[in-house]
């Protein structure tokens, strides 16, 4: 991916020192945590960080800074899960950012370039059933929901309710079906009555 990345109000972009302190807030804040797992301390913060950059070195991609007017604001992009096969598109932003459609904006970016550039055949997301958010997220971005695919995450220790989760895909068919619907229609040719 050529960075940054723009979109109609973001920006995608690797992330630099600079970001620390935003990522640490939003990794320690108790909302925005909810529905993934523990808040991090700043170390476990700096640790996710030096992840994603590692990610990005060995694969060629990976979760981007989501860059609003300079500001980091969260991340978006892609991965590869430690538990099972496929590529993984995801998010995560700060609280205060929520409600404004920047995740799915972003995600759009990400799409793009999964199916563009990296030549991907299909795209993942999951997250816990309960992570309403992420979910409308994922359906506003054109993936849909496998229910044979659910499933419960191996991390998480049984009647944690965030254990079960779902599953959506979409593939470059879909992708491109999308793209297509979503093209603006061509002008109408005015008939000869109205000119």
């Amino acid at each position: 991916m050529t960075l940054p990345v723009r979109g109609r109000r973001v920006a995608l972009r690797r992330f630099s020192e600079s970001d620390a302190d935003a990522f640490a807030r939003m990794n320690a804040d108790p909302v925005v945590m909810a529905t993934i797992g523990s808040v991090a301390d700043r170390a476990g913060s700096d640790l996710l960080l030096e992840r994603i950059g590692a990610h990005h070195d060995e694969h060629g991609f990976g979760l981007w800074c989501v860059d609003l007017a300079g500001e980091c604001i969260g991340f978006c992009g892609l991965s590869i899960p430690w538990f099972r096969d496929g590529v993984e598109i995801g998010w995560r932003l700060r609280s205060e950012y929520w409600g404004r459609g920047l995740a799915s904006e972003s995600a759009r970016l990400v799409l793009d370039h999964a199916f563009g550039p990296l030549g991907l055949t299909e795209v993942i997301s999951f997250t816990a059933s309960i992570n309403e958010r992420s979910r409308r997220v994922m359906e506003a971005i054109g993936l849909t929901r496998d229910h044979g695919a659910d499933f419960d995450h191996p991390a998480l220790a049984e009647g944690d309710p965030l254990r079960a989760h779902v599953l959506y895909r979409m593939d470059r068919a879909g992708y491109r079906a999308l793209r297509e619907s979503n093209r603006p229609a061509p002008p109408r040719a005015e008939p000869e009555s109205a000119r």
